[in-house]
């Protein structure tokens, strides 16, 4: 299956894979604070466990951040993305 994720196309098995899944193949660190947009509307934390990303759809992981200053230290996964508002 061909997904595209935070803007790179990425091959992953089978057909459809959950949310929570994918989260865990990309390696996405600190997923209990990243939001979730597919094909361009974000997602409730609370169907994360139930939503399924098929062939073809887009899918950016954000991490919003606050304050005056941004500092990000270690591995955050290869698909880590900060969006400045």
């Amino acid at each position: 299956m061909k997904l595209t994720v935070n803007g790179k196309e990425e091959i992953l098995p089978g057909e459809k894979i959950v949310l929570l899944e994918l989260l865990k193949e990309m390696k996405v660190e600190m997923p209990d604070m990243v939001s979730v947009e597919i094909n361009g509307d974000f997602l409730d934390r609370s169907v994360f466990a139930t939503t399924s990303v098929k062939e073809g759809d887009k899918v950016e992981f954000l991490y919003f951040m606050g304050g005056g200053s941004l500092a990000v230290t270690g591995n955050l996964g290869k698909n880590f993305q900060v969006k400045v508002f």
